[in-house]
């Protein structure tokens, strides 16, 4: 990522073109091939001899600088009836990708309970199911 006066000269000879391949250009892409707008324009904005205030000192809105967006405790029913649990909160838990789990719905308080399912667990449950079955 250019900075400072390499990054002005480029963008100079570049103003003809629109900003996100100025961006581009100068080398503001992530790993993911995402632009990074907010730090091009901080870099232009620091190369033209403004001093902004450091990145954790919380910007606008009270965030906290390159963090990304923080986890809230809620979520909400899509429109098509699904509940998403963030991956914030699986990892938090630490949950792996392909864990599994019973969904019970505790009656009294309406709350969602995920009970971990192991291999033994359920091939108990099942073979108890499959007696019971047999035997009705």
């Amino acid at each position: 990522m250019l900075e400072g006066k390499a990054l002005l000269d480029k963008a100079r000879a570049l103003s003809n073109r629109p900003e996100d391949q100025i961006a581009r250009a100068c080398g503001y892409v992530g790993p993911s091939g995402r632009l990074l707008k907010k730090s091009f324009y901080r870099a232009l904005v620091e190369a033209k001899g403004y001093k902004l205030p450091s990145h954790a000192s919380g910007g606008s809105g009270g965030g906290s600088g390159t963090r990304g967006r923080q986890a809230e405790f809620r979520t909400r029913v899509h429109g098509n009836g699904n509940l998403l649990i963030g991956h914030a909160y699986t990892r938090r838990m630490g949950l792996e990708p392909g864990q599994e789990f019973k969904i019970e719905i505790h009656q009294e308080t309406g709350s969602i309970w995920l009970l971990p399912l192991d291999e033994a667990n359920e091939s108990s449950n099942t073979g108890e199911s499959n007696a019971a079955d047999q035997a009705g």
